[in-house]
């Protein structure tokens, strides 16, 4: 029995048959037609029998932060680049940036999946705890986690060495507009970065100078304003995304600011928008594609191992990084 013979006997065509396997748009008529000659058949679809044969859904699971960002379609590429080779599809799931969706979403499929690649924002304790009762493997992409298998990239350096090509370009007066420290990579490491190249160079840290939203534009926007409307106005601002800096841009340009003449911009990201923004924004390049690959291969390697909890498993990847000069400084 194949779907040829099911869309026979259902009276739909073959294509029909296979929308209904994949879970696509069919028709509530053809929907019961398909559903009555497969359960009076007892026809079992493919992926379906061999899951039954080998207990494996040749399926990873890839819980990502947000579907529509740039960082997360590059990352996507190079998992998929890197389990195709071994027969494995990917199961996405979107949280929207909403934690209690993260953990919603670990409990899921775990049970749906032959292992997790968890591109985090933050772990807390009720995150391990989760992954902890988790029999499948699990690689965590740009967060630096202790216990688990993980993909992560420099932001310390990279943050630091932004703030050192500005002190070397002439600027003085540097501000950070950032995201909370719960994210430890973006929030965390990247403002210790800025902090410590202050330090470094005998430069006092004025608190005013730092301000923390969220990563839309519309919060780059805002805090831009905030810094542009205070006394003690910046020379160059630091924005630790390129959405971030895309944001205090159109605040600047708005306000009548001429960038690089009357202030200085620097991001991370590297994205399209950064290239194609007025000015062209500075910004650090990040090998996303390439810790995506790297997470697929780790993965790959500890299911063809039969490795049923990656906790403790010693496999860490801090990625490098390139200084993008552009126009915006």
């Amino acid at each position: 029995m194949n779907i040829i013979e099911i869309a026979k006997l259902a009276g739909v065509s073959k294509s029909t048959v296979s929308r209904y396997l994949n879970d696509g748009y069919v028709s509530a008529e053809n929907r019961v037609k398909i559903q009555d000659v497969i359960k009076s058949t007892g026809y079992i679809p493919l992926r379906q029998a061999k899951t039954l044969r080998t207990k494996k859904t040749n399926l990873i699971g890839v819980i990502v932060p947000k579907i529509s960002t740039e960082t997360t379609s590059r990352v996507i590429e190079g998992i998929s680049d890197e389990i195709s080779k071994c027969g494995y599809d990917l199961l996405i799931a979107n949280t929207n940036l909403n934690i209690n969706k993260e953990m919603e979403y670990l409990n899921i499929l775990k049970n749906q999946v032959d292992g997790i690649i968890f591109m985090a924002t933050k772990i807390t304790d009720k995150h391990i705890k989760i992954m902890e009762e988790i029999d499948i493997p699990i690689v965590v992409v740009s967060q630096n986690i202790k216990e688990y298998p993980s993909i992560y990239y420099d932001d310390y350096n990279a943050s630091k060495d932004v703030v050192e090509q500005l002190l070397i370009n002439g600027y003085e007066k540097i501000a950070f507009i950032g995201v909370y420290e719960d994210d430890i990579a973006v929030g965390y490491e990247r403002k210790r970065g800025y902090i410590n190249a202050l330090e470094e160079n005998k430069i006092k840290l004025n608190e005013k100078l730092i301000q923390i939203g969220d990563f839309s534009m519309e919060s780059g926007y805002k805090l831009c304003k905030r810094l542009m409307e205070d006394n003690e106005k910046p020379d160059a601002i630091f924005a630790t995304t390129d959405n971030i800096a895309v944001g205090a841009i159109e605040y600047l340009l708005e306000a009548g600011y001429k960038i690089p003449k009357h202030i200085g911009i620097w991001s991370i990201g590297d994205s399209k928008i950064s290239r194609v923004v007025t000015p062209k924004l500075n910004t650090v390049h990040y090998y996303y594609k390439t810790s995506g690959k790297n997470s697929g291969e780790i993965i790959m390697s500890l299911i063809n191992n039969n490795v049923k909890s990656s906790k403790n498993v010693d496999k860490k990847f801090k990625l490098g990084y390139r200084l993008i000069t552009r126009d915006s400084i």
